[in-house]
Formats: structure tokens, sequence, C-alpha cells
């Protein structure tokens, strides 16, 4: 970690649970990081409680099923911080609803964060990176070890597909950067802990 040491990440869904233990671990080792929250309250709270270490960590709002609200986050880091060296995509919702009476509302939304908002926040930190020469950045999409199985008897068939996709999407990401010759890496980081609310 020491190689981080006052370089910049994006963490998505950074207000609770997974993705406030990410950004903690990491501003502990030295990395600034920009966490990515509707409740972005709650960030600036866990960034007092974390002045001791030898990172930084800001709080910028922005609900990530809307893209505007992703791309003035980016533009933010690179305004006041340089750019994005790292990007963590952590938020995720999840819906107890059954698939065969689900308001279509909670797929859309499912997607929105588990897919398009990933997407969107890889293609701009890859830009970032880009524009600055940086090739030794790092990209980890946050899964569910369960999305490995079929959902049984669980009532969150969305979430499973959705996760899937962004499955497929990082092993995609993977060789088109092998093909681009790039030097930044791709990693799934799969938790046992399953979701259980909107990050």
């Amino acid at each position: 970690m020491e190689r981080w040491s006052g370089r910049v990440a994006l963490v998505t869904g950074a207000s609770i649970g997974i993705g406030a233990a990410i950004a903690k671990e990491l501003v502990k080792h030295g990395v600034i990081v920009v966490g990515l929250a509707r409740r972005v309250h709650m960030i600036q709270e866990l960034s007092k409680e974390l002045h001791m270490y030898p990172g930084k960590l800001y709080g910028v709002k922005a609900d990530l099923s809307k893209e505007e609200d992703i791309l003035e986050a980016f533009t933010w880091v690179k305004d006041n911080l340089g750019g994005v060296d790292i990007l963590v995509n952590n938020a995720g919702v999840i819906s107890f609803s059954r698939l065969v009476d689900a308001p279509s509302c909670e797929w859309r939304q499912a997607y929105a964060i588990h897919v398009i908002a990933p997407s969107i926040c890889i293609r701009e930190a890859f830009r970032s990176m880009k524009d600055r020469e940086v090739d030794d950045g790092h990209i980890v999409n946050i899964l569910s070890i369960t999305t490995n199985h079929s959902p049984e008897q669980q009532p969150i068939i969305m979430y499973f597909a959705s996760k899937q996709s962004l499955r497929v999407l990082t092993e995609g990401l993977r060789r088109q950067l092998l093909q681009l010759n790039s030097k930044i890496r791709v990693t799934i980081h799969e938790l046992t802990i399953r979701p259980v609310g909107e990050q």
C-alpha cells in the first residue's frame, strides 16, 4: 500500500458499510479518498474521525443513478485533486421484491447502480488516468460471492442478474486494457457479506 500514499482514490457508496470501511482503510494508508454518496454528511462525519491518519477523506454528494452527478464528481476531483488513480465501484442497492410482481423502477435502479454507474465511473477514471499519463492505476469492482450461485429461494433475482452483468463487464474491461497495452489493473473483489440496502 505504500506506493499509493498521496494518490487519489474514488470510492462509490462510501457513506456506510463496506464503502465506509474501504475509505477508512485507504485513509489509514495515506491515500486521498473521495467518497461518493447521496448522504454525504455521513462521509463528512467519518472524515472527522480520521484526522489522525496520513490520508484524507473528502465527501462529494452524488446520486449514482444520475450521470450528471457522476460527471460533476469527476470534475470536482480534477479541479481539486488533479485526477483519479484508484476507482472502487462499491455502491449497491438491493430489493427483496419478487420478480413476478416487482415494480419496474426497482429493476431500473438495480441496473443503474450496479451496471451503468460503474461503467460511467470506469470510463471517466480511465480518461483521467490517460490524460495524466497514469499507467499504474487500479480499478476495483465489488461483487458479492453469492452472485456465483443461483438465487434459489431468495427473492433478489435482479440483484444477482445486475451483479453478474458487472462481472462480465469487468472481464471485458480487462481484455480491452490488455489490447491497449495498458498496465492499469482491474480487480474483482468478492465479498461474502450481502448488502442490506442502498449505499
